[in-house]
């Protein structure tokens, strides 16, 4: 016999969080590195992956290497869409002083505050 339960009935849903940005190319990038030097590594036993019928190991590293090739391709091109599309970063202040600056007064040319000419 199964118990009912009414908590999902009588509590409200909490609204999903916002996706995690993530570096994806360099992801990519890492997992092409490790199938291309599992490939490597496993060429010296190419004799052995022979006779035992498992050179399908081999060539499965070397297609993860070729995949993740096309993957850095896509995921690059990815990468420079969204940035498009959220347009030109703004510009950060330069050093520690721009930033504790405030907005309305400007630095004379001998480094003292002074008056904005507005």
């Amino acid at each position: 016999m199964s118990v009912l339960n009414l908590t999902r009935l009588t509590t409200p849903e909490r609204p999903a969080p916002p996706p995690l940005e993530a570096n994806d190319v360099a992801v990519v990038t890492g997992g092409t590195v490790l199938w291309f030097l599992l490939f490597l590594a496993q060429l010296p036993f190419y004799g052995w992956f022979e006779e035992h019928g498992y050179t399908w190991w081999v060539w499965t590293c070397l297609a993860g290497a070729g995949l993740g090739l096309i993957g850095i391709k896509y995921t690059r091109n990815r990468r420079a869409a969204l940035l498009r599309r959220r347009g030109p970063a703004p510009a950060a202040p330069a050093g520690p002083a721009a930033a504790a600056a405030p907005a309305d007064v400007t630095k004379t040319t001998d480094g003292a505050p002074g008056e904005r000419n507005a």
